[in-house]
């Protein structure tokens, strides 16, 4: 597939976003005692990231003033779910924010968390089965794209909420959620690694055979027929080498887990602010990178045909 650089900034943006919004609602659960100026700020910039996020999906829109139309088939379609769910996770982050700022009581301390925990997991859901639901992609139609969405939101949230932490000297943040974000990215090295290597193992089910009802074992195709390109051979390939994909795929492993993942491993032991917030960026290209990856290694089966340029 063609990948879309403004999904690719809205699912990276707002997965770090998700991810810093579930650690400030779970150390607020669990009493960890954030001050109200660390805890605002970061509920800010998750607001910022989440707004920008969506500012960037709408670019890849032909006509942005019909964008509304994409709920009203939310009985059968996950992107209407996530248009309509991805408003209202922004709502809840503003609504908690602003809680904070009018210092209101209970229950509104407590539900707020609750909520906008369940926002997180809802908007991830809906927006891995977009892809997951496609059954004819076979690198997407299975439960590790949710699983990859859902952990590499949470390793990269809880990086960007650690390195907040230690920058503004919240230690105990740091010393309670630090090494679940070492976990959680090393969690999801692995499960995108498992990925990798069930979809380097896949087989197209379609074959010029099967599409043509030719079924002779000689049959090769030497032209599409075409002496320009068109909608198909712009938007379902991405047109970059294997060596390329190669490139991609290493740097991803490295930028987005294997840096961070040592990283984090140094910020635990030496208590420092320093390579928390080098994690992140480091892990930000990387993030870039391996969702690129995610839609240029998708095969669809139309390209069987039109990958066949000349």
């Amino acid at each position: 597939m063609h990948p879309a650089f403004s999904i690719l900034f809205f699912t990276t943006l707002a997965g770090a976003a998700q991810g810093l919004v579930a650690a400030l609602a779970l150390a607020v659960l669990f009493g960890l005692g954030l001050s109200p100026g660390f805890l605002g700020s970061a509920l800010a910039l998750a607001e910022v990231l989440l707004v920008a996020g969506l500012a960037a999906s709408f670019m890849h829109l032909g006509r942005k003033t019909r964008a509304w139309r994409a709920v009203l088939m939310w009985r059968t379609s996950w992107m209407s779910r996530e248009v309509i769910v991805l408003p209202a996770f922004i709502a809840l982050v503003a609504l908690w924010w602003l809680a904070l700022r009018l210092d209101v009581a209970a229950p509104w301390s407590v539900l707020l968390p609750v909520l906008v925990l369940g926002g997180a997991i809802a908007l991830w859901y809906c927006t891995a089965m977009i892809y997951a639901c496609l059954r004819f992609i076979q690198e997407w139609a299975h439960p590790l794209t949710i699983a990859n969405f859902m952990l590499i939101g949470l390793s990269s949230g809880l990086v960007l909420a650690c390195a907040l932490a230690a920058w503004a000297g919240e230690a105990r943040f740091v010393q309670a959620f630090g090494p679940w974000a070492l976990a959680f990215t090393l969690v999801a090295w692995a499960v995108r690694a498992v990925t990798l290597r069930r979809n380097a193992r896949l087989r197209p089910r379609s074959t010029l055979q099967s599409a043509t009802g030719i079924r002779t074992h000689k049959l090769v195709q030497k032209s599409m027929g075409m002496s320009a390109g068109s909608f198909n051979t712009r938007e379902f390939f991405h047109g970059a080498s294997q060596l390329a994909l190669r490139q991609v795929k290493l740097g991803f492993l490295l930028l987005a887990f294997a840096l961070p993942a040592l990283l984090l491993a140094w910020g635990l032991a030496s208590a420092a602010a320093l390579p928390w917030l080098l994690a992140v960026l480091v892990q930000a290209p990387g993030l870039l990178a391996e969702r690129w990856f995610f839609f240029a290694q998708a095969q669809h089966p139309q390209n069987l045909y039109y990958q066949v340029v000349s």
